[in-house]
């Protein structure tokens, strides 16, 4: 009995010691210091003023992982260039669609950025935002085609009226010359152009939300430290368990009435960790990204857009190939890849133990699954793990002809991890993209997944407040508050002229970026339209 009651007691201590007391309660734990956790911040601080807000990092800075500048390819995801997202269905028409819906939530991150400029959160806007036209380019017969009938099908969606399209090598010439210098003459080429692409620097953003929300009395940042356990209370508040990486490794506790967990490839094993039903049968697959770059200001200087090809035969969606102009710090380079990389990391700055620590006894067969579904993957990826700098290089003169391997250079960018979730007919499903989980009672969230992500993180976390937040969002102040932060909130702008317009030219004014007023239909549709410069 003895025996029985000391080893209760050690079991006892044992368990204090893995979960101290909490120190404190806050209204909301924020897990991450990235671009979904800043913008989800900067929401319910301006939406609930006298609410407590603790962020915590694990790294000693934030937006060091996927929202780095470097990290990223820094697109504004638009739609307007990326030819994955208009598929082309079995009767041979465009489905414009999930186009529609990118460029929609774009228009929403404009917004949410724009107001914060006009609150002064965000300050200088081209340290964070600038244009760079968007541009498909494709050759052969049967790319070039397809590119006529995206191009058609676009029109008829106010969103994307206005896009250029040409075959003439000498246009293409005017807009991208570097591209098309040394080019064999005669190849049958065709591309499109948008004028009103950007280019972003999403670090930028995430520095800016953040330093303003630490200036607020209700919010504190933590960085150095790593959540380590997240356990659900009697009351449906959530005790965090956190380890200071700079002290030791001295773990303490909160008290959260809502926690989001936004630390991106870390985020499915702290999910995992809640506990929520919720969570069964997520698993995920992490694939890293390398690009070739160059600041050489001869190269750079000869093109300005962010050029967009079509993926392989049997490649991936994220294996779309693209020359981009960059602007970082001020500073411009070229971008080209992306070549893929796999490692069991799911985080940059991760372990190499998260894929198989993700593993549980509710995603193994879903893992499964999604694996012998997607084996043309595992072959994509082994082909690229396998290709040396000469190989990556010519794949680069597909878009820059008369490039020379001296003057780039290899950067890995961030790991991504893409979302395996259990599927009816299948058994699982790869699925590339975001997805927000979350327990029925809406106290606790999290984002998983991957790209457009950045560029659609204002939208993605005003679908997590209309998820977890249902009562206050009801609320007059809310929808008030929300109808300022995104002017067009509730309303779509596809096939609204007017709404269209008038959301564009506003959130441009304040971004400091070229405004392109969308014409009537009726307008000749091949014809550039007039550029209005909006000064603030």
């Amino acid at each position: 009995m003895k025996k029985l009651l000391l080893t209760l007691m050690c079991l006892s201590v044992i368990a204090c010691a893995k979960h101290p007391e909490p120190e404190k309660t806050v209204d909301v734990l924020l897990i991450g210091g990235g671009i979904m956790s800043a913008s989800l911040g900067t929401y319910l601080n301006e939406l609930e003023p006298g609410w407590t807000i603790d962020l915590y990092e694990r790294l000693d800075q934030v937006a060091a992982e996927s929202s780095n500048p470097w990290n990223n390819a820094g697109t504004g995801h638009s739609a307007f260039a990326e030819l994955n997202y208009t598929p082309e269905k079995a009767d041979g028409s465009i489905d414009i669609s999930k186009a529609v819906a990118i460029n929609e939530s774009f228009e929403i991150s404009k917004q949410f950025w724009a107001y914060q400029v006009q609150q002064n959160v965000l300050n200088n806007p081209k340290s964070f935002i600038n244009n760079v036209p968007h541009m498909s380019f494709v050759w052969g017969d049967k790319n070039v085609e397809f590119l006529k009938k995206r191009h058609a099908a676009l029109q008829h969606s106010t969103l994307f009226r206005g896009m250029e399209y040409s075959e003439d090598p000498a246009q293409i010439a005017q807009w991208v010359p570097l591209v098309m210098a040394g080019r064999a003459p005669g190849e049958k080429l065709a591309a499109t152009r948008v004028q009103i692409g950007t280019d972003v620097n999403f670090g930028e953003i995430t520095r800016q939300l953040i330093d303003s929300l630490a200036k607020q009395d209700g919010f504190n940042l933590h960085l150095q430290h790593e959540v380590r356990d997240i356990v659900r209370n009697a009351d449906n508040t959530w005790t965090v368990v956190v380890a200071d990486l700079a002290n030791g490794e001295q773990e303490t506790s909160v008290n959260a009435k809502f926690v989001f967990i936004g630390a991106g490839g870390g985020a499915l094993k702290l999910l995992q960790q809640s506990g929520i039903p919720e969570a069964d049968g997520y698993a995920g697959f992490p694939v890293g990204g390398q690009f070739l770059v160059t600041k050489n200001p001869a190269i750079v200087a000869q093109h300005q857009a962010k050029v967009y090809g079509l993926a392989s035969v049997g490649s991936p969606p994220m294996s779309v190939p693209h020359l981009d102009t960059r602007v970082i710090d001020g500073e411009k380079a070229l971008l080209f890849g992306p070549f893929a990389t796999f490692s069991t990391k799911f985080l940059k700055h991760g372990s190499w133990l998260d894929m198989f620590a993700s593993l549980t006894t509710h995603n193994i067969l879903p893992m499964t699954h999604a694996g012998l579904d997607n084996l043309s993957l595992s072959t994509y990826l082994m082909g690229q793990l396998m290709l040396s700098q000469e190989d990556r290089i010519d794949s680069l003169k597909d878009y820059f002809p008369g490039a020379n391997a001296e003057d780039w250079s290899l950067l890995t960018a961030g790991q991504r991890v893409q979302v395996i979730k259990k599927d009816p007919e299948h058994g699982g499903i790869l699925q590339f993209g975001t997805e927000i989980v979350s327990s029925a009672d809406g106290s606790i969230a999290a984002l998983l997944g991957a790209s457009p992500g950045a560029s659609t993180a204002a939208p993605i976390m005003l679908q997590l407040l209309e998820k977890t937040f249902q009562d206050e969002l009801k609320s007059p102040q809310w929808q008030a508050k929300l109808k300022q932060i995104i002017p067009s909130y509730g309303q779509k702008l596809n096939d609204d002229l007017e709404l269209t317009n008038q959301t564009r030219a506003w959130s441009s004014a304040l971004l400091q970026l070229t405004f392109v007023p969308v014409a009537p239909e009726t307008v000749e549709l091949q014809a550039p339209l007039p550029v209005t410069e909006v000064a603030l």
